[in-house]
């Protein structure tokens, strides 16, 4: 019998995606699919134990004031659960040590990133609150927050769990900070060699591309995602949460040929599948 898939969709402190998350979970088959706050979690009303999927979707944690995620990830690694319990870093790291997953979108990229989540190049192992961060995500090239469509092209060769069997797809993208950062030529050496890159942003040819507008924050390289070297982590700057209906396409009404289901829902699907194994 299949085993149970149960999902955790952590919302609060200025995330706004987090309806579209649970929704694409539920439509990839996930069994039960939850939207809490991070303040349950660090109230202990909800624990990481006993789910398998952990979601961070986007928004702009805490206004984005002190950079993209920074406090949120303050709070992660140092806040304690209850008024003398365990950190949550603790939580998260047996939550890894399970072998389950951790999906980052944007925001939530941006905070796997400064936890030191992804891509973790020196460890086959994520260790939460032990991380180095090894990326950051800047401002855009373009100077101002960007609201588009775009295309991906798929790593075939990467561990990513999430985008096993895809080739491309296509997305949305709202971000002013997604410029990827890697933290020096080993960290970049590390990631082109493991494959740490699942995503780039793609050209109309379908090659990976610095220039803008297909790349809109002008990552090196292309880099629209990255993932750790055990492919359960991963975290990219596009919205796929945002295409489960072919209704959501801006060119629907003149592409007959798209299918029912957004390409955006495989990513979630690759997860659960993975997980009932």
């Amino acid at each position: 019998m299949a085993a149970s898939v149960k999902v955790l969709v952590v919302t609060g402190n200025g995330t706004n995606c987090e309806r579209e998350t649970a929704h694409a979970a539920r439509l990839a088959g996930a069994d039960r699919v939850d939207v809490r706050m991070i303040w349950d979690l660090l109230a202990g009303d909800v624990s990481l134990d006993g789910y398998q999927l952990l979601c961070l979707p986007g928004g702009f944690l805490d206004g984005d004031d002190l950079g993209a995620a920074k406090a949120a990830a303050v709070r992660w690694r140092f806040a304690r659960v209850g008024e003398r319990g365990e950190r949550l870093a603790e939580q998260l790291m047996r939550f890894f040590d399970a072998g389950n997953l951790v999906l980052g979108i944007c925001n939530g990229f941006q905070l796997m990133a400064r936890l030191g989540v992804v891509p973790a190049v020196d460890r086959s192992e994520v260790v939460s609150g032990a991380g180095r961060q090894q990326a950051s995500l800047g401002a855009n090239d373009s100077g101002r927050f960007e609201d588009r469509w775009v295309r991906l092209v798929v790593d075939p060769k990467s561990p990513c769990i999430f985008t096993r069997g895809l080739a491309s797809l296509e997305v949305p993208v709202r971000h002013g900070e997604g410029k990827v950062i890697l933290g020096g030529a080993e960290v970049t050496r590390r990631v082109e060699s493991l494959h740490l890159a699942p995503v780039r942003y793609a050209d109309s040819t379908g090659c990976a591309t610095e220039s803008y507008p297909d790349n809109p924050n002008g990552s090196p390289g292309g880099i629209a995602g990255l993932c750790d070297p055990t492919g359960r982590c991963f975290g990219l700057m596009p919205h796929p949460e945002a295409f489960t209906h072919r209704t959501n396409h801006p060119r629907w009404t003149r592409l007959p040929e798209l299918p029912e289901e957004g390409a955006g829902v495989a990513i979630f699907r690759n997860a659960v599948e993975h997980l009932r194994q």
